[in-house]
Order: C-alpha cells, then structure tokens, then sequence
C-alpha cells in the first residue's frame, strides 16, 4: 500500500500558511522599529511648535520636589527656595520652572486664562450662539477644581520663540508665543482607535488619546478679536467681576463634556490693562509705590508654601485610604521654599530672596510683602495627576489643626499670599525682579497676621 504524498492538498496549505506567517513576521520587524522612529501619523500642533518654539518648564524627571530633592536640614541652614510654579490656565495643570520673572501681577505668565461657566435664570444650551444670549439676565463665574477635580488633568504647555534657532532662508520667523491644552479624549468608533493607535505610536504603550487646543499668549488685536468672534464679558471672581475677554470660540465641545460642565463653558484671558486691585492686607499705593493688582489669581499675586510644614501636615494625618501621601502640588503655590521650620512662615511680614551668585539681579534679589495667610477650601483634596477628590482629606486636617488666623474662624490657613516691591516704582517697566531655584530666603521682618475677608 502506497504512503500518501508529503505533497498533497493538506500539506501544501500548511507550507503557504506558514509561508505567509514567515512574510508578516519579517515585515513586522522591519517596520516596527521605522513606525516607532517616525510614526506614520501627522504631527500635533505640540510637536509642529517644537520646530520653531521652545518649551518652557522642566520635564517631570527632572522635578525639584522630586524625593531625592527635598531636603532634611535643620533650622540652622539657610532656607531656600525649592520650586516655582506658574499656572498659566488657572486651576489645570502647572509648569514647573528653574526660573521666573516678576511682575506687578505675580509670576511671568500666571494665571492668564480662566475657564467660567454661564449661570443664568433660564436655561441655555451648550452650542446656543452667544448673539441670542440675552446679557443682562446670565452671569459668567469661573471654575475651579472644587467643582471640577478634572481640571487637574488638563495640561498646560507653554511655547516661547526659540532664540537659539537659526531660521533657513526666506523663512518668516514667529515672534509670538503660543499655549497649548491636551486633555484625554477618544472618539467612538474607529476614528478614537485611530487616534489611540495615533497616540501610542507618538508616546508609547501608556499614551492615551488626546484633544489639543492652541491659546495665543499675548493679549489679541481688536483686528483679531472681531475676526475670531471674541467677546467682551464680565466674569466673576470670587466676589470681584470684571470686564475680560471671552475667547470659547477656541474651545471643542468636547473639553466640555470630559470636565462635565453642565452648561456654556467660556475661556476668559485677563485683560493687562484692566487687572482686579489688590488691597484688604495687601500694602497700601503708599507703601508699595504703586496699587498692588492682580490677574486671574484668586486674591494675591503670589502665593507661598514651606515643604516642612506639608510634611507637618502630612504627618497629622496620618494614613487615610484614598490618599497616599501629601503631595505639596495639591496646594498650588507660585514659590515653595524648604529648610525653614515647620509654620514659621505664619510669622513673615516681608522677605527677600536672594542668589550667592555674582550677577546685577542676584545682588538686589527679589522683595515681597507677605500679606497675609492663605484661608483653603477643599480643592487641596485633589489629586493633581489623576484628579481624584479625597472626600475627607486634608481638608479635615487643615480644618482641626491649622485654625489659626483670629479673621478665619473655623477655616485652615496653609501657606502664604505675597504682594511684590520693587526699588523703582516710578518707571513701570522697571518694575520686574526675578526668583530662581536656589535662591535663599531672607526674612526681613517677622510679626502677626489677621486675615480680612473679601
């Protein structure tokens, strides 16, 4: 009896089979690492600023509160300044600085945008044209993470001219700066597995699919501003409402729908010349040498914290589900200084800081005017890389054992807001100093502090 053929139907399907396998795989390899190197996807608007722009903070990597950075000294050594921080969108995710100029305002670039939402005795619907809004009967109040924890997660870039670039012939060189906001976003269907496999193959395993949204910096043209269908508004701030630009056309639904604003959300930019005065424990024009004023900030220019009075606090509370350590970001200040003694800012009444460096700038430093204590709210509660609210924590804790301002009672002070001083107030454009990383911090005066409301 005859053997079947090693060459029949069954094998020959088996030897195209494995054949074929054999072709992808060698494809696979080949073009992995290409699509890794130079993923086959247009670029974002993040990667095509790259290529003319520079970004301004420093990476996560290289974060001065990272553990390893955040010192045990003792009273005895000088305190310094440990990390600054802007916030150019006021409540998203900060940018992480070495360095920083000083302006009347607060920190270069701080807290220029605003998000509102329209609170108005009727209802209005997300995508209704603002021509049919009938001003007068609705308000624009801004929002915050204590609404809007998710706010957390939307990300801030900054890009700035790169000066050290050289520009190939004939090419018009941008002399403007531009901000970018990315927030996590998949579309149905296969468009969102388009964009997550976009993503991936830009960012890696992790990445996630994202919307951006590109922000001028600088203040626009009335030009621009009939152009782009910007509108003049009042926003509400606090208890402070002025007049700003409303700039939603810029914004996709979608930035909506992920913070889970409920209705018309608006993008206000401050207007440079239209600031919120600063007064109640703020210096007077007198002593300061001008009126202290402010932008999108929610009372003071600057705000303060001391790592050792965080790890203070941390240590009051102790373990808690839901929160794993006290991440001193949660408190969102503009200067956070390590090495003096737990709380003992409560006391400054005016500091300098000051570089052991040789330059002009280090030698007259940077002088403020520590106005008074900082009176939270919960946002603290959220986490600022997941955007997770703890429902308890630290509010709690800050509520039982930082009750220690007469003007707050039954509130937590943490923290220190701060107004700046210049040498020359007469001459506004010489009204600039600027902090660094390293800096040390020279209390010039020490004395008490009663919060006054708004």
């Amino acid at each position: 009896m005859e053997s079947p053929s090693p060459s029949g139907p069954g094998s020959g399907s088996a030897i195209d089979g494995a054949g074929i396998f054999l072709v992808l795989v060698t494809v696979a390899v080949f073009f992995i690492p290409i699509f890794i190197l130079f993923p086959p996807v247009p670029p974002s608007r993040s990667e095509a600023l790259s290529q003319t722009h520079a970004k301004i903070g420093l990476d996560r990597s290289k974060s001065n509160l990272k553990k390893k950075n955040l010192s045990s000294r003792t009273s005895q050594q000088q305190p310094t300044i440990q990390s600054l921080w802007i916030y150019p969108v006021k409540s998203c995710a900060g940018i992480e600085l070495a360095r920083s100029k000083v302006l009347p305002q607060g920190l270069e670039f701080d807290r220029l945008f605003t998000f509102a939402q329209l609170k108005s005795p009727f209802p209005v619907s997300s995508d209704e044209s603002r021509k049919e809004d009938k001003k007068g009967e609705h308000t624009w109040h801004f929002i915050t993470q204590r609404q809007f924890p998710l706010l957390a997660t939307v990300k801030v870039e900054l890009y700035v001219p790169d000066a050290s670039r050289k520009p190939s012939a004939g090419e018009e060189v941008s002399t403007e700066s531009f901000i970018i906001l990315r927030f996590p976003w998949r579309e149905r269907g296969l468009a969102g597995v388009l964009a997550t496999l976009a993503a991936k193959l830009r960012g890696g395993l992790r990445a996630r699919a994202e919307k951006e949204v590109l922000l001028p910096v600088a203040f626009p043209g009335e030009e621009e501003i009939r152009e782009r269908w910007y509108d003049w508004e009042q926003v509400t701030i606090w208890k402070d409402t002025v007049e700003a630009l409303n700039m939603a056309e810029e914004l996709p639904e979608e930035l909506r729908l992920y913070l889970g604003v409920s209705n018309k959300l608006g993008l206000f930019r401050v207007d440079p010349s239209r600031l919120r005065e600063v007064t109640r424990c703020a210096p007077r024009r007198e002593e300061a040498g001008y009126q202290p004023a402010t932008g999108f900030q929610d009372a003071y220019p600057l705000h303060l914290i001391n790592v050792r009075s965080v790890k203070d606090l941390e240590g009051k509370i102790g373990e808690v589900e839901g929160l794993e350590g006290l991440d001193v970001r949660r408190f969102r200040a503009n200067i956070i200084v390590d090495g003096a003694e737990p709380y003992d800012e409560d006391e400054w009444k005016a500091v300098r800081f000051r570089s052991s460096a040789k330059s002009a700038e280090s030698e007259q430093g940077a002088q403020f005017h520590v106005s008074c204590r900082t009176v939270r709210c919960k946002m603290p509660n959220v986490d600022q890389d997941n955007g997770f609210r703890h429902p308890v924590e630290p509010d709690k804790s800050l509520r039982k054992h930082r009750e220690v301002d007469e003007g707050a009672p039954h509130m937590g002070c943490f923290g220190m807001q701060m107004t700046p001083l210049f040498e020359n107030t007469d001459d506004p454009e010489a009204m600039e100093s600027w902090v660094e990383v390293g800096m040390d911090v020279e209390v010039l005066e020490r004395g008490g502090h009663r919060y006054i409301k708004q």
